[in-house]
């Protein structure tokens, strides 16, 4: 961090998305209305399940964890990205965004790999249903959201250290509107080829691998549901599954496109869409993909209303 104090600026400048007054304004309304629904979707996510006990197994001991991920690192961003739509100085102090970044990288790597572990759970569910309550014990659960955790800060902590190490003296200006690694990294005056050769790799270790395991658990999936016989036992089955698969759609995608590309083919407009999409949206969107397409879900939410009226009465 003393390297920092070298640099001939003090702080950074977020360019954000625009320079349009006009677009800016539309922006902020847009993007807090989708960060209110985002703490009310995933808040209510989180308070639905722990109020319901019917809704207290391991797919959604997972979802609970999702919902926390969601709000978490949207809030990591989303503040400070509204805060400069709306003001003419978007100055980010440089521990303020090496915090950011850290945040930001800590949570979405844990969420890879949460996301792997929901999908083993569903394997378990419709492959082995059986062995399921004794393959995901409490402890298994416990575990695999410990090493999500785990891994995540490993992650994030390897790349703030060698972030840390590079001196920025050429332009403080970030083409972006927060403090991810790519354009942090284009304002460096040393060489960053070693810097960005070891994050590259964090960064595909922690998309491909849960990716590929993601993948191999559906494959055993659809391998199960196609030999039900009854149309009504394959569509319940794939319905656990629909939410799920969804969300990973979505979330990989944007997040591959952004990360796992030749920088040759990088282009600031694109990778910004994107990075609304994977920052902004998708957190919002979760709650909704695992509430509207959850019979469970919705019920639970009539039992707990159903209760307080009865309570109250």
């Amino acid at each position: 961090m003393s390297r920092w104090n070298n640099t001939n600026v003090p702080d950074f400048i977020l360019m954000g998305l625009t320079d349009s007054g006009e677009i800016r304004v539309v922006l902020f309304m847009l993007f807090l209305l989708i960060y209110l629904i985002t703490v009310l979707g995933n808040v209510g996510m989180i308070l639905l399940i722990c109020l319901d006990h019917q809704l207290h197994t391991p797919m959604y001991f997972f979802l609970t964890q999702l919902s926390f991920l969601d709000l978490s690192y949207s809030t990591v961003i989303t503040p400070k990205t509204l805060e400069n739509l709306l003001t003419s100085t978007r100055n980010i102090s440089f521990m303020g965004c090496f915090a950011q970044m850290y945040f930001f990288i800590f949570l979405g790597a844990t969420e890879c790999f949460l996301l792997s572990s929901m999908a083993y759970d569903r394997y378990v569910a419709i492959c082995r249903p059986l062995h399921y309550p004794v393959i995901m014990s409490t402890r298994l659960c416990c575990a695999l959201l410990f090493g999500s955790y785990l891994i995540g800060f490993m992650d994030s902590s390897v790349t703030l250290f060698f972030m840390s190490r590079l001196h920025f003296c050429d332009s403080n200006v970030i083409h972006h509107f927060f403090c991810d690694t790519p354009p942090v990294l284009s304002l460096s005056c040393t060489d960053i080829y070693d810097t960005q050769m070891i994050i590259f790799i964090f960064a595909s270790c922690t998309l491909m691998v849960p990716l590929i395991t993601i993948s191999v658990s559906y494959v055993f999936i659809l391998y199960t549901i196609l030999k039900i016989n009854s149309t009504s036992g394959r569509q319940k089955a794939f319905s656990t599954c629909a939410s799920h698969l969804l969300g990973v759609t979505i979330f990989y995608g944007t997040m591959i496109f952004t990360y796992l590309k030749p920088n040759k083919s990088y282009s600031l407009g694109k990778d910004q869409v994107a990075s609304v999409l994977y920052t902004i949206v998708i957190p919002m969107l979760n709650p909704l993909i695992y509430s509207l397409r959850n019979k469970e879900v919705k019920n639970a939410l009539i039992r707990v209303i159903q209760k307080r009226e009865g309570s109250r009465q």
